[in-house]
């Protein structure tokens, strides 16, 4: 196998640890459906190189299989959407400009039916235009050239169909034993032709847990502002897929050391400017990725209220304090505030994430979040009347079982007395919530009387008076109680009468 080719020299891995991620390969490997060892056939019978490659190869070699299976192949794109035509139950072509045709085909056998799903690309090369922000396909001639242009060596590594034979032209095997993330060629050349392969390499640190090749790390560093000619579009999945990895925080530093987070995300860095108003931690950006960390350990399982991963409490907790920057204020005596910094935080946490093209319900609840996430603040010093309860319930609406986590997680103090003391007074908190919760269905607050009988008792058309008394209704609502239809209707007249002028 021959040896590295780029980036500076690698160390050498343990004999056992290549060993140990070739057998976890055998076994991986030997289980791939029939279905796809036959597409191996048909390609070659027509004359065609077939060869799974990039993530799948990969991850047998972590002992993962992997349903939706990438092969590269030497057919033009006309001649692959044949083939699969003829051996899949469905095909489509959306990825025909890129070289790309994907197909499904339904395993039939004495287990269970389930579906076989391909993506076939014919050999190529991509590169930016420097003008451009969309990248250029041009097609290749080999398997290995095909490898070439792949982001690391642990996704240069291939197997050919259907005889099984592994292809690894770039040390990729090597690399994933050692845990180093390397390019197959010059670093600065790699990057250059694809700039989002710089945060790929962020997303493996966090998904996979490797390291930066020295060289391909001071080619990261020396680039970074190449990124800004990708489309946001493409940006925002990568940083999604670091986000919902088990660990995003090796995968966030990297992006913040490397430069990359300045023009990205450039609200994380400007975190390590600034030293939390409590003092116990290096600075907020540390602290975010404290309550990130924490936060990724409160969500739960499946049938659980925040099931695992869940993006929009982890970007709330990374983002929760980004207003902090722009409301420090140093006050006599030595100390720093950070007033409304929610409110302002709110604001910048929505901005960056629509120029990053998230959907509006993110951007929304994320917003949301950031600006309540302060709310509890408080509520151990004094005791909230049943109203301010109801009020924190009815103003995180459907986001509370997030705001639960995430108000713990940044419960972050070293101080274990003040520690044990938040905690219990969160834990009251909850407790009030649910004895309200079954007293009153205190997820689902309205007035006692809805918005027909509110124009009833006083004679109104549907119009702005109606809101306002339904608001009214709702304040009361929310400050006493359930009142009943009578004494709502009372207290409806009476709040009326005052407000009207006499005729």
């Amino acid at each position: 196998m021959p040896g590295p080719t780029a980036g500076s020299p690698v160390d050498a891995p343990a004999p056992e640890a290549v060993e140990a991620l070739r057998r976890r390969a055998l076994a991986v490997l030997a289980a791939l459906p029939a279905e796809a060892r036959e597409l191996g056939e048909r390609f070659r019978a027509a004359g065609h190189e077939l060869a799974l490659v990039g993530g799948p190869v990969r991850d047998a070699f972590l002992g993962r299989s992997s349903a939706d299976l990438d092969f590269a192949t030497s057919a033009p794109p006309e001649a692959t959407q044949a083939l699969l035509a003829r051996w899949g139950d469905a095909h489509w072509d959306i990825g025909k400009a890129f070289g790309t045709i994907g197909a499904r085909r339904r395993t039939r056998g004495t287990g269970p039916d389930v579906d076989v799903v391909v993506e076939v690309t014919t050999y190529r090369t991509d590169r930016y235009d420097p003008a451009s922000r969309k990248p250029v396909v041009e097609y290749g001639d080999s398997l290995e050239g095909d490898l070439s242009r792949r982001d690391f060596t642990v996704n240069a590594m291939a197997v050919r169909l259907p005889e099984l034979a592994f292809v690894d032209p770039f040390g990729g095997l090597d690399d994933l034993a050692a845990g180093l993330l390397r390019t197959p060629i010059a670093p600065d050349r790699s990057f250059d032709d694809d700039p989002l392969r710089m945060m790929r390499a962020a997303r493996f640190a966090a998904q996979l847990g490797m390291r930066l090749d020295p060289a391909a790390d001071a080619a990261i560093r020396a680039m970074a502002d190449r990124i800004s000619i990708v489309s946001a579009e493409r940006v925002r999945d990568e940083l999604v897929k670091l986000l919902l990895a088990d660990r995003p925080r090796p995968g966030l530093e990297l992006l913040v050391d490397s430069g990359l987070a300045a023009h990205v995300l450039p609200e994380l860095p400007a975190l390590q400017l600034e030293i939390d108003e409590h003092h116990r931690h290096k600075d907020v950006y540390q602290h975010s990725l404290t309550v990130l960390e924490r936060a990724i350990a409160l969500e739960t399982g499946a049938d659980g209220p925040v099931p695992r991963p869940d993006l929009t409490l982890r970007l709330a907790a990374l983002l929760h304090d980004v207003g902090k920057p722009r409301t420090r204020r140093f006050e006599p005596g030595g100390g720093v505030s950070f007033h409304h910094h929610e409110v302002v935080g709110a604001k910048l946490a929505a901005a960056r994430l629509k120029a990053l093209r998230f959907d509006r319900a993110t951007v929304k609840d994320v917003a949301r979040l950031t600006e309540l996430h302060l709310r509890f603040h408080g509520y151990g010093e004094g005791e909230w009347t049943d109203s301010a309860v109801r009020r924190y319930v009815t103003d995180a609406g459907p986001l509370l079982e997030r705001l639960h986590r995430l108000t713990r997680s940044d419960c972050t103090t070293r101080n274990v007395r003040k520690a044990h003391r938040l905690q219990a007074a969160y834990d009251d908190l909850e407790t009030r919530i649910v004895r309200l919760q079954e007293a009153e269905e205190l997820a689902a607050v309205r007035p006692d009387l809805d918005g027909t009988q509110i124009m009833a008792a006083l004679g109104l058309p549907p119009g702005r008076e109606v809101g306002e008394a339904y608001r009214y209704l709702l304040g009361l609502r929310m400050d006493r109680g359930p009142l009943g239809e009578d004494v709502a209707r009372e207290e409806l007249l009476r709040w009326w009468a005052a407000r009207t002028p006499p005729a």
